[in-house]
């Protein structure tokens, strides 16, 4: 079954004609404002600040197993969502980055799976490659040697993303763009140079990226009713 044929808008998902999308989203939404409530600093490092940065990811996993119909789509979301909660907690201490890339990389192939190869799209590829080269020139001169070749790779995956995520289309076109400004934020703030908020920027952008991902599983007749 085809999620692109069969999906519905937003306002409609969030409409009183699917009350358990509402109702099984609070967790998500609960979750994300104690997140920026707590603001817990970055060079406070414990299990508690992971728990809790990792918290709104693990609610969208629960969102799925709850609200989205079963199939390989749903649970690839769902794989994506996991690794992504592993890659949180492991950016929570800065000599785990590298295995926080490793788990960013494979949520973002199991995103790629999900949204698969058809149709291929080969301009929006030539556009997202050329705007990736070019922030990356930027990007890389900044770098430790030995940062090199793992962000290089990481970005490649995550340009792969986008380019299937904005070929897939609707919501998780939107997520895919929402992700990549995300961690483009992210890493220009944490190796070229200090920008204004970026910590609320980037964690806003990440959470509103995964919920569009996530709501790109949801399709009728399909959703359930419990």
């Amino acid at each position: 079954m085809d999620a692109r044929e069969e999906g519905l808008p937003l306002e409609t998902l969030l409409s009183d004609q699917h009350p358990q999308v509402r109702r099984w989203l609070v967790p998500f939404i609960l979750a994300c404002f104690l997140y920026f409530l707590l603001w817990i600093p970055v060079d406070q490092p414990s299990w508690v600040s992971a728990l809790i940065k990792c918290q709104p990811i693990l609610c969208l996993v629960v969102f799925l197993w709850a609200v989205a119909p079963g199939g390989s789509y749903t649970w690839l979301l769902q794989g994506a969502l996991v690794c992504s909660a592993v890659g949180d907690a492991c950016l929570i201490w800065p000599e785990a980055f590298f295995y926080g890339v490793a788990a960013f990389s494979v949520a973002h192939l199991l995103y790629l799976w999900a949204f698969g190869l058809s149709p291929l799209r080969p301009r929006v590829l030539l556009c997202t490659s050329l705007a990736s080269l070019t922030y990356y020139s930027f990007l890389l001169p900044h770098l430790k040697p030995n940062m090199v070749l793992p962000v290089s790779a990481y970005g490649l995956v995550l340009n792969s993303m986008l380019w299937r995520g904005l070929g897939w289309g609707g919501s998780a076109g939107w997520g895919a763009v929402l992700f990549v400004f995300s961690d483009c934020v992210l890493a220009w703030n944490t190796f070229v140079s200090s920008l204004p908020f970026a910590r609320l920027v980037t964690m806003s952008t990440y959470y509103a990226a995964q919920l569009l991902l996530t709501l790109s599983a949801l399709r009728n007749p399909g959703l359930k009713t419990h």
